[in-house]
């Protein structure tokens, strides 16, 4: 069946119409030519019209021209529409006229980098003449790697390779650096965050070698589209930069769906699950014979869905090996053939995280499903654009999860469909990453006293610093017409441990001694895929179902301090999710505001996150079947954070009327009560045998959070015990002053030692939620959509009662060490964001509350006989926050 009748059956069943939330049709649009450059080498424009290329688009005209004239440029055009040429048309241009000239590729993948190689051999392959082409990575096997360096002509490699195998190790670059050109940056739009900030910083280091060897190459940039490619480009060149945005190619019909869940429970928000909504929709195109890439958010939800896909086209009887998934964490040989059988249509159906949503060669697929909305525009057209890449007819399809961005924009599609893609943020000169890419540039070549790196201003004040620490050591000058000069003192390389993607440069290997589809191996374990140390808590902890290509596999052991997890197949109806406790240390207060209601900060915190708990969540049904414990390392991490609280008089106000909580007031003796209760379980955790962790020797002389059952310890850096009531003590109705119920409340026979992992774990279950957690909830939810950000790239925690603050607090962090800058920004839209918060929680129709608003209800909040509404408690809490 043709993709043009299945969209008509589409819009005549009333079943899948009930649930579609908007449906628009972006018609064709022709291509716009433009002759070949006056300049341009006929060579190529020969090669060019041997291949049935004519004419060029007036985007690619427009850039090659810009090129030639000297100037940097950035193309900014829709997936598909041969940016590719706008690079190596000026470039080989050059190389024909100058054989000794150089240029270097950089891409944010392999994959991507594989692609383009063969793209600029192609071309090569019909001028009757030898430029070489050499690609520098992670996969280049060491004689390759030798020529390379030596070869001259175009090096293709990635920021990660540029930073730690080819910038310290300069001088085996001589060549490449000393006849240096161009340098070509592919995929702009995806050096934002903590990446693109560690890749300006790489920049800086780059061009400081390039003048070094007496090069200044210009720059060629592309990218999908963003709403500041010139912005962007400029910060992260600090040059001026020619933007072209122009977009000339066809665009073939697409139709855009955007499809909101059918409700199962109005009053409690509950939607039908999008996985599951996903999976019938992208079925139907599958079994319609359309060529389907399905994209999901997390590696989790990849491999139920490929599951789940596959089920479903077996059940029809079609041939489940023709769906496969894709992510990172598989092999290179795996992706290699999975690309390959989408171009040579083998493979009908892949379910992918976005690491497909960059433009590696993958065909011409028909319909692009999103099981969620992505967290930005940028990345929803750039999913969607995989789909319909030349001028057929494509459908892209955006199934709605029950969080309130999905809602909200499921449920605003003029926002979606009208409001152009967000900006790239990034922050190069955050002190944690500038000074670690410092140290990198000092190893490379010493500083001289007064040289700036980049635009930086305060580098000396900087090499001054690091001199102190005993990292850099302060030449004097021999002569007074030389500079001092500062040289890199420690034997280590500094490139090695620094990670340009994430907080750490660690991974975890995942082992197998019987890999997917194979046999077992006698005892000898195979790497089946990689996974970083932050997502290894969360994924491939002892019980975790790893699943792999729609292979489950049960984690046997997690060997954290080797890098190594070990699973084993198995047969399973359920997969692993797992939960965290977070606590928040002030560490600086940047930025203090008191307003009317509320009082708002910014400032440097220190995060420590413990992976408490799985649970086992059945497949289909998504049911609980039950709990398991984690055992693992604490991770901490330094970041940036805005936190905000009610006043004094207004958090006053908030508690007597019953709308927050009042921190615990434990009795007059509660101090003794729990010191006894520690004495008697030995400090050791009732419920795991933990003891008491040994003093952190950071920690001495700071400032401790007091314990949730208690205050600190009374020694330095020492984090003791919880001591837990088993029966709420709130439901025991203590009143200071006007009865001694702590006194029941507090029987040695309610109370209980335990480690903060199980307490976390305890709690969870059984723990009240109120207006504070609601409001977490929702603002976590809504806040990437005014920062223009990744849901998962904050993180949010509420507290009845701060230990920075002593307030009822809510804090929102840079999920990504030393911070990108959102906390500013979120300081900066306070008002904003609690405005929308509050319009969101107004405007849900469920009634105590719901995943769409204030969150899951979970256990029934209750004070004594009084079961409290957490999405009333929440919306009044916002009416008073923005004094309403």
């Amino acid at each position: 069946m043709s993709l043009e009748s299945l969209l008509t059956d589409l819009r005549s069943d009333r079943s899948f119409r009930r649930d579609v939330a908007a449906w628009e049709r972006t018609p064709p649009r022709p291509a716009r030519y433009a002759s070949f450059p006056a300049t341009l080498d006929r060579r190529l424009i020969a090669v060019l019209k041997s291949r049935g290329i004519d004419q060029l688009y007036t985007h690619q005209a427009a850039s090659i021209e810009a090129t030639l004239r000297g100037e940097n440029s950035v193309v900014v055009t829709s997936t598909a529409s041969g940016k590719t040429l706008c690079y190596n048309l000026p470039v080989l241009h050059t190389l024909l006229a100058d054989s000794a000239s150089t240029a270097l590729y950089l891409f944010p993948t392999k994959a991507l980098a594989q692609d383009q190689l063969v793209a600029v051999n192609e071309l090569i392959a019909g001028l009757n003449t030898t430029i070489s082409v050499q690609t520098y990575d992670g996969d280049t096997s060491r004689e390759r790697r030798r020529s390379a360096r030596s070869a001259g002509g175009i090096i293709i490699t990635n920021p990660d390779m540029l930073h730690t195998g080819i910038l310290p190790h300069h001088t085996q670059w001589a060549s490449l650096f000393q006849s240096l050109r161009y340098i070509v940056i592919d995929e702009l739009h995806t050096y934002r965050g903590i990446f693109g900030s560690h890749f300006a910083n790489v920049l800086r280091r780059l061009k400081r070698i390039c003048r070094f060897y007496g090069s200044n190459p210009q720059f060629i940039l592309a990218s999908a589209t963003i709403a500041n490619p010139k912005q962007l480009a400029e910060k992260l060149l600090e040059e001026p930069v020619t933007l072209i945005d122009d977009d000339g190619a066809p665009r073939g019909e697409k139709h855009w769906i955007m499809i909101n869940p059918p409700l199962i429970d109005p009053a409690l928000g509950q939607r039908r699950s999008m996985v599951l909504e996903s999976r019938d929709i992208a079925a139907k195109f599958l079994q319609a014979d359309i060529q389907t890439i399905v994209f999901a958010r997390a590696r989790s939800t990849t491999e139920v869905l490929l599951t789940y896909l596959r089920d479903a086209i077996a059940s029809e009887g079609g041939d489940p090996k023709t769906i496969h998934g894709y992510r990172g964490g598989y092999l290179a040989d795996e992706r290699r053939a999975i690309e390959k059988g989408l171009r040579e249509g083998s493979i009908r159906g892949v379910v992918a995280t976005n690491a497909l949503e960059l433009g590696v060669d993958i065909g011409q697929l028909e319909a692009a499903v999103l099981a969620g909305y992505p967290g930005t525009i940028a990345s929803a057209l750039q999913q969607s654009g995989r789909a319909g890449r030349r001028s057929n007819v494509s459908a892209a399809v955006i199934v709605a999860s029950a969080s309130p961005l999905d809602q909200f924009i499921v449920t605003h599609p003029r926002y979606f469909f009208e409001r152009s893609p967000e900006h790239g943020l990034i922050a190069p000169n955050n002190l944690i990453i500038l000074t670690n890419h410092i140290k990198c540039a000092s190893f490379e070549l010493p500083f001289d006293a007064g040289e700036k790196f980049g635009r930086f201003e305060q580098t000396g004040e900087l090499l001054d610093a690091l001199v102190e620490e005993g990292v850099l050591n302060k030449h004097s000058a021999s002569r007074p017409d030389l500079p001092d000069r500062y040289f890199w003192m420690a034997d280590q390389y500094p490139a090695t441990g620094l990670s340009l993607r994430s907080g750490t440069a660690d991974t975890i290997v995942i082992l197998s001694d019987q890999p997917p589809g194979g046999s077992k191996t006698s005892g000898r374990f195979t790497s089946i895929g990689q996974i970083d140390r932050e997502s290894a808590s969360h994924h491939v902890h002892a019980g975790a179902i790893y699943i792999h290509e729609g292979q489950s596999f049960l984690v046997e052991k997690l060997d954290w301090a080797n890098g190594q997890a070990f699973v084993k197949p198995t047969q399973v109806d359920y997969y692993t999710e797992a939960s965290s406790a977070v606590n928040v240390d002030v560490e600086n207060e940047l930025q203090r505001e008191e307003l009317a209601t509320t009082i708002k900060s910014v400032g440097e915190v220190s995060i420590s996150s413990l992976t408490t708990g799985f649970r086992k969540i059945k497949l289909y049904t998504h049911e609980t079947l039950g709990w398991g414990d984690i055992d693992l390392p604490e991770q901490q991490m330094h970041t940036t954070a805005y936190w905000f609280c009610a006043e004094p008089e207004t958090a006053d106000r908030l508690i007597e009327e019953g709308i927050i909580f009042a921190p615990n007031d434990y009795g007059p003796d509660w101090e003794t009560v729990r010191v006894s209760i520690l004495e008697r379980d030995g400090h050791r955790c009732q419920r795991c045998g933990a003891a008491e962790p040994p003093p952190r020797a950071e920690n001495y002389g700071r400032h401790l959070r007091p314990s949730p059952a208690g205050p600190a310890s009374a020694g330095k850096g020492v984090r003791q015990h919880d001591v837990h009531h088993k029966k709420p003590f709130r439901e025991f109705g203590y009143k200071r002053g006007v009865n001694r119920n702590d006194q029941i409340a507090n029987q040695p026979e309610n109370l209980i030692t335990l480690c903060r992992a199980c307490h976390h774990r305890v709690e969870s279950a059984t723990g009240l939620r109120g207006a504070l957690s609601g409001l977490g909830h929702v603002l976590g939810e809504i806040a990437p959509l005014y920062l223009m950000c990744d849901p998962r790239d904050i993180g949010v925690l509420p507290e009845s009662r701060s230990a920075f603050t002593e307030l009822p607090t809510v804090t929102i962090y840079d999920r990504v060490p030393a911070g990108i800058g959102f906390s500013q920004e979120l300081f900066d839209l306070h008002d904003q964001l609690l405005a929308a918060a509050r319009d969101v929680v107004a405007a849900c129709q469920c009634e105590s509350g719901c995943p769409a608003c204030v969150g899951p209800i979970g256990p029934a909040t209750t004070i004594g006989d009084t079961e409290l509404n957490v999405k009333v408690l929440t919306l009044k809490l916002l009416m008073a926050l923005t004094d309403r």
